[in-house]
């Protein structure tokens, strides 16, 4: 596969995964955490990041956004449920390495 295509592939790949989050709203950023490691934050700063390296400047908030297809606050205000505390134990005892390449962290009980 050449490098056109492969990246052409990617996009869609990611467009359709942004778009399964979007569809499926009952799925909340922590099991997402507890079961991969990612969430929906994790995808909106990462596309934040990538937007960056290739000279366009979004904010947290613009990155996040293109993810949930809403601004963050709206999204929790719409579809997001408290924690159980199973959940948020369970995200307690593995969040040091949430999401962090460099496995410093970079996750946070805040961000579900």
């Amino acid at each position: 596969m050449d490098d056109a295509t492969r990246t052409a592939a990617e996009a869609a790949a990611f467009r359709r995964l942004v778009a399964h989050l979007r569809d499926r709203s009952d799925v909340q950023n922590i099991d997402l955490m507890n079961l991969a490691g990612f969430c929906r934050n994790c995808l909106g700063d990462w596309f934040r990041e990538a937007a960056a390296e290739k000279g366009a400047a979004l904010s947290k908030d613009e990155g996040r956004e293109a993810i949930y297809g809403m601004s963050q606050a709206e999204w929790k205000a719409k579809y997001q449920t408290e924690a159980s505390p199973e959940a948020a134990a369970q995200f307690a005892a593995g969040a040091p390495g949430h999401a962090a390449p460099d496995g410093k962290g970079g996750g946070g009980a805040k961000g579900w």
